[in-house]
């Protein structure tokens, strides 16, 4: 297998799928004006774009699963689950992994579709859907609607999609997922040990001409994810007996439910206005270290994306991981870091990131670039990073830095932070769900296949 081995310091691409945010979204400086980014999408033919909304929808029907019925949906939620993606089957906010070994998940709509092969030749498909970047279209599928996403069209970070003559999706790329995941963590390096990780070997690679933002014939831009096919399935797809990795890429895991068009996946924990529970999803990233130790795909082609380090210009949203955070759990926030999700078991401990927006903000985006910082102080000092408005006072006294190994070395200027600079290592990481505390340990829906 590929071996990837990774180079933090020097100005190459860092990794990451952590983050920042604010506290109180009146905190941050927000950028009024809008760019090409979020002005008008780029042009939809509309009538199209809801006939393959309806393609999408009967295949869904015709391979056992339910339908989306936008006018009826099937589960209706609460203002205290705070669910943004409407289609979703069913959510476990269960987070007591000597219950649940895998965590809180979720339950998604799959359809099938064909992938193309380097060599041509076509392979049957199973994928997800979380955003669109047309709002009738959104509506529709029972997604987030994120207009964001259509400034990806002509930036070479996209893939086409077009539909066959059955009305099924057919990308122009392609995933392998039959690597098997490894890391092997750094040494102790100052104040960091664990991360930058000294190799990383991702356990679902894409081939240069896949792309999760996936550009229709109507001109709508996808955010569809591939979680499965012949070669193995996602690595967050959980292993219906816990962290064994004897079935890492079976076909036959019940989480994968392909006779009832259904998807179990992994939620990982993050923080967003000061709250935890901001649950979300890694499929895909540019960079081979966070699609390693978020279980993600490394995509290359989603370098391509516009533009880096820069908001709101850009079809990305800016957050800062941090390198070097808290491994113990000392006043009942938990952990947090990519050092701490470096050093832990499979599937047993993630970054917990902190976001600056969620899906209800009309500038979100499912793509983030990582803005990582670093601490300069022992760990025992170090807190649990729960709000944007925090990572700046912190930056400010010194106690956090812009991390040794991101790509560009001055701040470029956006409505976040003068302070932080960009690593160009991008995650998609699509938002769920960030409920109130009174939800966390239930279940709603059918959180599992049958």
């Amino acid at each position: 297998m590929k071996n990837f081995k990774l180079v933090f310091l020097g100005g190459v691409l860092a990794v990451s799928s952590l983050v920042s945010c604010n506290e109180d979204d009146s905190s941050t400086k927000v950028v009024e004006n809008q760019t090409n980014a979020e002005a008008a999408p780029k042009s939809v033919k509309q009538a199209q774009a809801l006939k393959e909304a309806d393609l999408l929808l009967t295949s869904i029907k015709k391979d056992g699963g339910i339908p989306y019925n936008f006018k009826k949906p099937a589960l209706k939620f609460t203002k205290g689950q705070n669910v943004f993606l409407p289609s979703v089957l069913g959510i476990d906010y269960r987070i007591d992994r000597s219950v649940v070994p895998a965590g809180p998940t979720a339950r998604f709509p799959m359809f099938q579709g064909f992938e193309t092969l380097p060599n041509g030749k076509r392979r049957k498909a199973y994928y997800v859907i979380t955003e669109a970047s047309n709002k009738k279209m959104a509506e529709k599928l029972g997604v987030i609607f994120s207009r964001r996403m259509a400034a990806a069209i002509g930036s070479g970070g996209e893939q086409k999609g077009r539909f066959n003559k059955q009305g099924r999706l057919v990308f122009e790329g392609s995933v392998d997922f039959s690597p098997k995941r490894s890391l092997k963590t750094g040494p102790a390096d100052g104040l960091l040990f664990g991360f930058p990780p000294a190799e990383a070997n991702p356990g679902a690679i894409a081939d240069k001409n896949w792309s999760s933002y996936v550009v229709l014939p109507s001109g709508v831009v996808l955010n569809a994810q591939l979680v499965a096919n012949s070669t193995g399935i996602h690595d967050r797809i959980p292993n219906p007996k816990g962290n064994a990795r004897k079935h890492e890429d079976d076909l036959k895991n019940p989480n994968l439910g392909i006779k009832q068009a259904s998807v179990v996946m992994q939620l990982l924990d993050g923080w967003h206005a000061g709250k935890p529970y901001y649950f979300h999803i890694v499929t895909d990233t540019s960079d081979p270290g966070p699609a390693t130790i978020e279980l993600g795909v490394f995509a290359p082609r989603l370098a391509n994306l516009p533009t880096f380090g820069l908001f709101p210009g850009g079809s990305m949203l800016p957050f800062s991981p941090t390198a070097n955070g808290r491994t113990t759990d000392t006043d009942g926030f938990g952990v947090q870091g990519l050092n701490t999700a470096s050093l832990s078991r499979r599937q047993v401990q993630d970054p917990t990131n902190t976001f600056p927006i969620d899906p209800s903000d009309g500038r979100y985006s499912p793509m983030w670039d990582a803005h990582v910082t670093e601490f300069t102080v022992r760990e025992s000092k170090r807190p649990i990073l729960r709000s944007f408005k925090q990572i700046n006072r912190l930056l400010a006294n010194g106690t956090l830095i812009p991390f040794r190994g991101n790509r560009n070395r001055s701040p470029l200027a956006n409505s976040l932070s003068d302070l932080l600079t960009a690593t160009g290592a991008i995650i998609n990481c699509p938002v769920i769900t960030q409920p109130a505390q009174r939800v966390i340990g239930t279940q709603i829906g059918s959180p599992r296949n049958r």
